[in-house]
């Protein structure tokens, strides 16, 4: 018996990386730093592997690029995420993925907010409430099933 949440997820095509096509200002002056936009974050979360079907967050439509904010000069990013059902019990992992996988690659000046899509889940007040409160996180990374699950989304392709 299969047990999923959602157990036929619709699957996209892969969009093609924009890593190296990206016209990139060249300046040698150390004490200017690039500039991180929706794009250069979208680029870091598209490969992490959903926990419940091995495709990714971009394959399924759980990500895209225009439910990325970012104010480089306030170093604030929000990343919107839009489960695959809207009682999906995953959403939780699945925001910690993408949290820990931005905190992981992203500048540490950055404050990083993560929240369901708007009116994509049953619960996104709650799940919105866990993701973006810091002593829940915090508490959600030191449960060594939680982080396993984790590591294994952020591992990157599936094969």
């Amino acid at each position: 018996m299969d047990d999923k949440i959602n157990p036929n997820p619709v699957v996209h095509d892969r969009g093609a990386s924009s890593v190296g096509k990206r016209e990139r200002v060249v300046c040698d002056d150390e004490s200017v730093r690039d500039p991180f936009d929706a794009l250069e974050v979208y680029e870091h979360i598209r490969d992490i592997i959903d926990p419940e079907h091995p495709y990714t967050l971009e394959q399924l439509k759980v990500v895209n690029q225009e439910h990325i904010d970012v104010d480089d000069e306030g170093s604030h990013i929000r990343v919107q995420f839009t489960p695959t059902v809207q009682h999906c019990s995953m959403a939780t992992l699945i925001g910690l993925s993408l949290r820990v996988k931005l905190l992981q690659t992203m500048p540490r000046r950055f404050k990083v907010d993560i929240f369901v899509y708007p009116g994509s889940h049953s619960t996104e007040h709650a799940v919105n409430k866990q993701l973006n409160d810091k002593e829940r996180v915090a508490a959600a990374l030191e449960n060594q099933n939680l982080v396993d699950m984790v590591n294994k989304s952020l591992n990157g392709l599936p094969e």
